[in-house]
């Protein structure tokens, strides 16, 4: 896998990924960015967070479960000294369906934390990681 990260003007920034997908990364006006995209430590949140979606939908798919609806909210905090690393994530996820069964989801969400989201697996080295769901009925 490679990335490309090309300078664009003033602190603007476009990523480029293999799959041939590009991404706008900017800082706030006050340390010199025009807010044209997200900041740096927003996409891996924004990334972990799709990584754990895509396996906990899959998991519940596998499973035939009836989900209608995913989401996944992501809160972190970070140190205050550099390197301003993530000292804290909780992940929500808001599963809807109708009839979900409760044991399937916990499962989902276990196997994505524990073994499948390479992405929390890495954060969770500097971060205290928490994950928590909701079931939601159709």
């Amino acid at each position: 896998m490679k990335a490309r990260v090309k300078w664009v003007e003033d602190i603007t920034f476009v990523g480029e990924a293999d799959s041939g997908h590009a991404v706008v990364m900017d800082a706030a006006v006050e340390n010199g960015g025009n807010n044209r995209g997200m900041r740096p430590m927003e996409m891996l949140l924004v990334g972990m967070g799709g990584c754990t979606a895509f396996d906990v939908l899959l998991i519940l798919k596998k499973a035939r479960q009836p989900v209608t609806d995913c989401e996944v909210l992501v809160d972190a905090e970070r140190a205050t000294d550099h390197p301003k690393v993530f000292t804290r994530i909780r992940v929500h996820y808001r599963i809807r369906g109708k009839g979900l069964a409760e044991a399937h989801v916990k499962r989902a969400v276990e196997l994505s934390a524990h073994k499948y989201c390479s992405a929390s697996m890495m954060l969770g080295k500097t971060a205290e990681m928490s994950h928590d769901y909701e079931i939601l009925e159709d």
